[in-house]
């Protein structure tokens, strides 16, 4: 990676049967939340968010997240770290790709109907901090398909899913690295896998 290329970094949690929902569609998310919500992966995401500049989202995704995030911040039931990853995400630039919408009411968010392909080789090149890709598999597959995805972010959950859409299927071969894994307290494992370029 050049110097002034920035890195662009695919988030997401894994089941051990290579799942990112369950049998039951994409909203099938219910093995996730355990797993992506212990104070050690609240740890390790905070070392996404820290580092992020852009933020990419399906459009399916842009909806659910503004359906529920910026409440959060006022929402005096919400924990104190709920709080923060609420306003970081109405503060970040945020990218979401679609051809049903074309302008979102979430601050600091456009709406593109280009591929993610052409948007992030375009913003690779540009100055500022990482990209990153929230759990938008289609986004994420298509980055993958490439080559484009410097790191991943993944929380590897304890879970047999039974069903459900495999991200990594019918990929070209790759060599990857993992440069950091951390034992959260439900059993999962963060890890942050590096391209080997």
């Amino acid at each position: 990676m050049t110097p002034h290329r920035r890195r662009v970094v695919a988030s997401f949690v894994l089941s051990l049967d290579g799942r990112v929902n369950g049998p039951g569609g994409e909203c099938d998310m219910g093995w996730v939340v355990p797993h992506a919500t212990s104070p050690t992966a609240n740890a390790h995401f905070e070392r996404v968010r820290a580092a992020t500049g852009t933020v990419l989202l399906g459009r399916k995704n842009h909806d659910g997240y503004f359906g529920y995030w910026p409440a959060i911040a006022d929402d005096p039931n919400a924990s104190e770290g709920d709080r923060v990853i609420s306003r970081w995400l109405t503060d970040v630039d945020k990218i979401v790709f679609s051809n049903t919408i074309d302008a979102s009411p979430w601050a600091n968010t456009a709406v593109t109907d280009r591929t993610p392909v052409d948007v992030v080789g375009a913003l690779r090149e540009s100055e500022g901090d990482d990209i990153v890709v929230l759990a938008s598999m289609s986004i994420i597959h298509q980055l993958l398909e490439a080559d484009l995805v410097d790191r991943l972010s993944i929380t590897l959950a304890p879970e047999i899913a039974g069903g459900g859409h495999r991200l990594l299927d019918d990929l070209a071969p790759t060599s990857w690295k993992t440069t950091t894994a951390s034992l959260t307290e439900t059993g999962a494992i963060c890890m942050f896998i590096d391209r080997s370029r």
